[in-house]
């Protein structure tokens, strides 16, 4: 589980600073993906939670910075 929550950390990262670099026309498909990764990340932390692999101070600490980035990614796609 925790092999897959980093994996789905890094590739929204990735996807993330790509499309930071990219034309206006060509970001929506990487921030799109970025979503959904993030997404996905929610889902796994919420079900690590659920089967207390993680403590609720780290759950909430991080659901708070990623609800926070999810904002951001829709406002970008919104702009888009």
């Amino acid at each position: 589980m925790g092999a897959k929550i980093d994996s789905l950390f890094i590739d929204a990262i990735e996807l993330i600073f790509t499309a930071s670099y990219l034309s206006k026309q060509q970001k929506q498909p990487f921030v799109q993906k970025a979503s959904a990764r993030l997404d996905l990340l929610k889902l796994f932390l919420q079900i690590s939670w659920e089967i207390k692999a993680l403590d609720n101070k780290k759950y909430i600490s991080l659901s708070e910075k990623l609800d926070e980035t999810g904002r951001m990614l829709g406002g970008w796609q919104k702009h888009l």
